[in-house]
């Protein structure tokens, strides 16, 4: 079911565009774009803008959906747009959630002819090979590819690495054996996937109703939506993601582990910023 009826329509996109390009209105874009939500960024989006500029594919289109920073998220990214090696789109998304501006920013990117949809966070650094590895997942037929993600080196020493790697092997057991996701309607076996490590057709995007209108969490309920629509998801262990650890900071140990187990964040915010 698709949930995106009677919505605040998003700000229209300003057209930043990396160099030798001209924005909306100058050459063709990119069948492949990835998407990247934002919200109150600025300290940390630039480690991202560099760390997609590091990819060893740089055939394709950047679009950053702001969802109504109060900060200068959005101008760091025009600043890193002017020597970009890839054409970078700045959308603005006032309804609040990170599903909100995930739907928005893939359904803009559709409209604007984007065949191919990789995704991650703005607080995330994906490895040099990320982008060239989600297109080969799709371009050999999957319909949706799932990488694997680590933690950031620059947020925790090895102990708080190893923990966020055990939350993760957690939650993944845990989502296997869950009653809900083991129903008679899927195609595919429940696997755990990270919405910030992701890559989608738009023809599967659109046929599974799209990612809910929500805030986080939203990434089971989006893998549910593909699994009850087809068996062609792909994983791949060369598709990379290094992942803030800052919720652990943010909830404490017990708060996150309810969190990857998908009990939600209690009374804290699901905005550990």
């Amino acid at each position: 079911m698709n949930d995106r009826t009677e919505r605040p329509q998003p700000a229209p996109d300003d057209g930043v565009a990396g160099e030798g390009q001209e924005g909306t209105t100058g050459p063709a874009q990119s069948q492949l774009w990835v998407i990247v939500p934002a919200f109150n960024e600025a300290a940390r989006i630039s480690a991202t803008l560099h760390a997609l500029a590091a990819q060893t594919d740089h055939d394709f289109t950047l679009l950053v959906v702001d969802n109504g920073s109060s900060d200068t998220t959005a101008g760091a990214v025009r600043a890193f747009a002017a020597g970009a090696p890839f054409p970078v789109h700045v959308l603005v998304e006032p309804e609040k959630g990170v599903g909100c501006a995930v739907d928005t920013g893939f359904r803009h990117a559709i409209a604007a002819g984007a065949r191919l949809l990789a995704r991650t966070d703005a607080d995330c650094l994906p490895r040099p090979g990320w982008v060239a590895a989600a297109r080969a997942g799709l371009e050999s037929g999957a319909g949706m590819v799932c990488g694997r993600i680590t933690a950031r080196h620059d947020e925790h020493g090895p102990a708080g690495r190893a923990f966020f790697a055990g939350l993760v092997a957690l939650a993944a057991a845990f989502g296997r054996i869950r009653p809900a996701h083991r129903g008679d309607g899927y195609l595919a076996p429940y696997r755990m996937h990270a919405g910030n490590n992701m890559a989608i057709t738009a023809g599967l995007y659109q046929a599974c109703g799209g990612m809910p209108r929500r805030p986080s969490p939203t990434d089971r309920l989006f893998l549910n939506r593909v699994r009850a629509t087809t068996a062609a998801i792909a994983h791949r262990r060369d598709m990379i993601v290094e992942n803030s650890t800052r919720r652990i900071r943010a909830y404490g140990v017990v708060r996150t582990a309810k969190w990857y187990l998908d009990r939600g964040s209690g009374p804290l915010t699901p905005d550990p910023r």
